[in-house]
């Protein structure tokens, strides 16, 4: 029974923040006709307002997301053509990493960077994993086996640390970014800010699920080395 009511948790834990998410964007995704521009129109406008003319925008079955290597802010089809509440605060939270990459923040490069490896750290990491045993036993050298094993976890917490640096720089992409463009220079009515504020919490907090899922994961292994 224990073991059930953990395992319920830990489902909880982990879909639940995406069900939230997924249930905050489709509330305000309605159309609104009343609104200046679409979604793409805005994050045009915006990236030019901020002299960032040499990114692009850009439609994308990916999701929504800033990619720094080709300097281009994508958004979902429904996003980018729609002129609703959702569509323009996840426009101006992309925006809001392009405005963090131009203004060189170091968070924000450390994540780059990261993530850009993190794929690679995995695959080594598994395969020295894997290894770490047949070493020991080769080599008669145990305490080989027991440095593979701490290059192994430390490589993996790598996708870690990248969770945890993703979600200060999302919430400020909502708050520091998104929210005051909006709000302060009137590109919505004031009686549309509540609703913009649920959707730019949703998209700041859209990796908290990964997180989870990482820490999870991260801990996993550890109780099977231990």
């Amino acid at each position: 029974m224990l073991y059930f009511v953990i395992a319920l948790l830990v489902i909880l834990l982990i879909f639940a923040p995406q069900a939230w998410v997924r249930s905050e964007m489709s509330r305000h995704a309605a159309a609104r006709p009343d609104l200046p521009g679409t979604g793409g129109e805005l994050a045009r406008h915006l990236l030019d307002r901020f002299q960032l003319g040499a990114v692009a925008v850009e439609t994308t079955q990916g999701g929504d997301h800033y990619d720094p290597d080709a300097r281009a802010v994508r958004l979902s089809q429904d996003n980018h053509d729609g002129r609703s509440i959702t569509a323009v605060a996840v426009a101006a939270h992309e925006v809001g990493h392009a405005i963090q990459h131009a203004q060189g923040s170091t968070l924000f490069a450390l994540r780059t960077m990261l993530a850009r490896f993190l794929g690679v750290f995995d695959k080594i990491a598994m395969a020295v994993l894997i290894t770490a045993p047949i070493v020991a036993i080769v080599t008669h050298v145990p305490a080989i086996g027991l440095m593979q094993f701490g290059i192994a976890i430390a490589m993996l917490g790598v996708g870690l640390v990248v969770h945890l640096v993703t979600l200060p720089l999302e919430i400020d992409a909502s708050f520091g970014k998104a929210l005051p463009i909006l709000t302060a220079d009137g590109y919505l009515d004031r009686r549309d800010v509540p609703a913009a504020r649920g959707v730019l919490r949703a998209a700041a907090f859209t990796y908290v699920a990964g997180a989870l899922i990482g820490l999870l994961n991260f801990l996993r292994i550890l109780r099977i080395i231990r």
